[in-house]
């Protein structure tokens, strides 16, 4: 990544002031100090990410359509199907209780019917996760693992305001929360490298920094963004809601979505020792792309793709659907120097991908 002067400035009078207070804060073995390339999930490749093309999964084409009417669109059984079968085709077993039973992991000393999952989906502007795949995703919680409906929480801790109201999900189990903001981005977590600040902390979602979520589950929609955060938004930008999105509108901001996608609120708990994850947090990474758009991130969808994709390491699904789907497959080209740095910065390259670094379709 190219530096600018200024930023190289900045950055040099914050390690100094920094410095000059405590020399001892430099030494980065905080709990936020992911050791890279070490795995995030015990039971998973986190390298790879399935997806789907099926015009079944929508019964009529209207691609600048509000969000009601996509759900009237929408085909569940024909989404729920399809859904389970990238569960397979991640997991690599033939049967989808297997292979839920494999991307999901069980926190240790707790029962299913204990265990609390959190659901980030992304609710800005006008597009948002369709109820089919909200749905699926929490039947399969309740259905394959046996996880109580009052424990699965849907949030958007910046833009969910209203989302109980304006996007009210249908066909979910009797008794999951859609809780809006959650309480909103307001308790204070130490945030890695690469990302520099003079307090080296941001504002989270409180029931992640104090441990009451379990499960995370990233539900992101698949729209356009500014270049600096490679042209797009998907699932690792989707926690600019989970994390304060504040200081991704400052010099840095790259940085920023990269460092907040490497602490433990996301990965999960990790060896303070090693910075291995010891229980992983985001078990699931979800990209709705029945609808989508090149442009973004406010305004109604561009096309209409009746596309899905799912993996369990976000920077590696981003990176796949960014340059495979929406760059080959579309031609909506993601800024590279950017997008790059989704795998190099987490420690990988393009050859370290399976299948030839492509999405594995079932």
């Amino acid at each position: 990544m190219r530096i600018s002067r200024r930023l190289f400035l900045k950055k040099a009078i914050i390690t100094g002031a920094v410095i000059t207070a405590s020399p001892a804060i430099l030494v980065r073995k905080s709990p936020a100090a992911w050791a890279r390339k070490t795995n995030v999930h015990p039971q998973m490749n986190p390298l790879r990410v399935a997806g789907i093309t099926d015009p079944r999964m929508t019964k009529g084409t209207e691609v600048a359509s509000s969000w009601a009417r996509q759900n009237e669109l929408v085909v569940p059984e024909v989404v729920w199907e399809n859904i389970d079968k990238m569960a397979c085709t991640l997991a690599e077993t033939k049967a989808p209780q297997e292979a839920w039973r494999t991307i999901f992991v069980k926190p240790p000393q707790k029962s299913w019917t204990d265990t609390v999952v959190a659901i980030k989906t992304n609710n800005i502007a006008l597009q948002h996760t369709r109820s089919a795949v909200m749905a699926k995703t929490c039947h399969t919680l309740t259905n394959h693992l046996g996880v109580k409906p009052s424990n699965i929480y849907i949030y958007d801790g910046v833009h969910g305001s209203k989302m109980s109201r304006n996007t009210p999900f249908a066909g979910m189990p009797e008794g999951c929360r859609i809780v809006d903001k959650w309480g909103g981005v307001n308790t204070l977590t130490p945030v890695p490298d690469p990302w520099i600040s003079l307090y080296l902390k941001s504002e989270c979602l409180k029931a992640l920094v104090d441990g009451t979520v379990d499960i995370l589950i990233n539900m992101a929609m698949c729209k356009g963004h500014s270049t600096q955060f490679g042209g797009f938004t998907m699932t690792m930008k989707n926690h600019f809601g989970t994390f304060s999105p504040a200081p991704g509108h400052q010099e840095g901001a790259l940085d920023y979505l990269l460092a907040i996608n490497q602490t433990p609120e996301i990965l999960g708990q990790m060896d303070k020792r090693t910075g291995r994850v010891v229980y992983p947090r985001q078990q699931l990474c979800f990209i709705d792309a029945l609808w989508a758009s090149k442009g973004g991130p406010g305004g109604l969808p561009s096309h209409q793709p009746n596309f899905l994709a799912m993996g369990v390491f976000s920077p590696v699904v981003d990176y796949l659907v960014a340059t495979r789907f929406r760059g080959e497959k579309m031609g909506w080209r993601p800024n590279m120097e950017a997008t790059r740095r989704f795998l190099t910065d987490f420690g990988y390259s393009e050859s370290d991908l399976p299948a030839g670094g492509k999405i594995i379709e079932p």
